[in-house]
């Protein structure tokens, strides 16, 4: 492809020549290639360019005089980047209809649901998100939870290929940050909650809010959750159309007469005069939100409410989330994905309400990530649950044990016991072996991944396999 076709305008004083392929990893430059230079958080790909060069590289775009003979120099390269990936694979994005799902809890749940709508509307669904990414039925890894631009736009370009013509994804705050999505056109987005996350990479709630945000300026249909403190903020200045919802508050879309049980949720949702009755076999105060959200995208998008209707009440849940484990015994295993002071605080308030014995939590924190939300999560887990065991989380480059003391501050001068087994295995399987008839225990923080993250290694860890390992070991004994 002609260079002047991937710049668009976007670099001047060049020599149109024909390019073999488009990256920012110097490593994967082969002869003929564009290798664009950007700086990450731990290094900066201006220092990689003569190494580029040196592998075939036929033209550098940076942001900086590299004295290079085949540079282009522009304003921003992560935004250049992402337009050189999207006409490189012909705007694939134009091609398909998008809806972004952002916020810090709620994406993935949001994104199952507003799939299992669109398919039940007789459409070809692709799903990019944080268990992983789906053309139609066929899964696809996922290491992020927004990929790169090229891996985004190359799967884009995938889902057309397969007749895909709706793309349900998240957008997390560091794909906004990073421009991502830059140029990427949405026929909506929609905005779950904002909750203390991430501030090792934002490092206030403000940036947070700002990464956010981006998303609602690309997008045709904004759907805020009016009961969240940001929803104001995010509001403010909105060139789109913009629509609330709410559970049991005046909004756009709102639920009313809300029903509980553990396994399901019903609900009144009252929208343009009207009252619909909702039903989903998914339990807990979130998935009232989670519902609720993906009802109201579905319908601003042109969605028929029996169709809505229809979908929800098939929904048997999402790996990870909520995910009941089945032991054949007379306690009870959820294994959830809750891994934020707001996510851990939902899942067991949703448990405290089921009739029970013991609420029994098993979590950690992620090791090089946000230090501060620790003792939070920890005056979070003894004053909801009964009993707590604390222990690893991928702990990644930190001292298991030193995360484990951060939480440790949070759960002082109160009566709930707390054990630490910093082996998560060993963790889950103290809980298992010792749960009393009626107890529901709860593992939160993996949800639906299958691996630890250490110092020097990322070893399996799947905690369905501990818990049946566990189930299998007491009736040895």
């Amino acid at each position: 492809m002609l260079l002047s076709k991937l710049l668009r305008g976007a670099g001047s004083n060049f020599s149109d020549i024909e390019v073999s392929g488009v990256t920012c990893n110097s490593k994967e430059v082969k002869e003929g290639y564009a290798f664009v230079c950007i700086s990450g958080i731990g290094a900066d790909g201006h220092d990689f360019a003569e190494d580029a060069v040196g592998r075939g590289a036929a033209v550098v775009i940076a942001e900086r005089d590299l004295g290079l003979d085949n540079q282009v120099i522009v304003k921003s390269t992560r935004k250049v980047f992402a337009s050189m990936c999207a006409a490189w694979f012909g705007f694939p994005a134009k091609k398909l209809r998008l809806i972004g799902v952002t916020g810090t809890n709620g994406k993935t749940s949001v994104t199952y649901m507003l799939k299992a709508i669109l398919e039940k509307a007789g459409f070809k669904v692709g799903l990019i998100g944080t268990i992983h990414n789906l053309i139609g039925d066929t899964p696809v890894e996922t290491k992020n939870t927004t990929p790169g631009a090229y891996e985004l736009n190359s799967l884009f370009s995938r889902m057309v290929d397969a007749g895909c013509q709706w793309c349900v994804m998240e957008v997390s705050s560091h794909a906004l940050d990073q421009y991502r999505v830059y140029d990427i056109p949405f026929a909506a987005a929609a905005f779950t909650n904002l909750t203390q996350d991430h501030l090792d990479y934002h490092k206030t709630m403000e940036n947070y809010l700002a990464a956010k945000k981006k998303l609602f300026g690309m997008c045709d249909i904004a759907v805020i959750n009016a009961d969240d403190p940001y929803s104001a903020e995010l509001m403010r200045g909105l060139d789109c159309k913009a629509v609330t919802y709410s559970n049991g508050n005046s909004a756009t879309y709102s639920a009313h007469s809300v029903r509980y049980k553990p396994d399901s949720v019903e609900y009144e949702m009252l929208w343009g005069g009207k009252l619909d009755h909702i039903k989903i076999s998914i339990g807990g105060d979130f998935t009232v939100y989670n519902s609720l959200l993906a009802a109201s995208v579905a319908l601003e998008v042109g969605i028929d409410i029996a169709t809505v209707k229809a979908a929800l009440a098939q929904m048997q849940g999402v790996k990870g989330r909520a995910e009941s484990v089945p032991t054949g015994r007379d306690f009870s295993v959820i294994i959830d994905y809750a891994h934020t002071p707001d996510g851990l605080k939902n899942i067991l308030q949703t448990f405290a309400k089921c009739e029970k014995n013991r609420l029994v939590l098993v979590f950690g924190c992620g090791g090089d990530r946000d230090k501060t939300k620790r003792p939070i999560m920890g005056s979070i887990a003894v004053h909801s649950a009964d009993y707590v065991i604390v222990t690893s989380d991928n702990p990644r480059t930190e001292d298991p044990r030193a995360i484990i003391d951060d939480i440790l501050e949070g759960t002082k001068n109160c009566g709930t016991p707390v054990k630490v087994i910093e082996n998560r295995v060993e963790a889950i399987k103290y809980a298992v072996k010792t749960a009393r008839p009626g107890d529901i225990i709860v593992l939160a923080g993996k949800g639906h991944e299958t691996y630890q993250i250490l110092k020097d290694k990322t070893i399996h860890l799947d905690e369905r396999e501990v818990i049946n390992e566990a189930l299998n070991e007491i009736k040895g004994e």
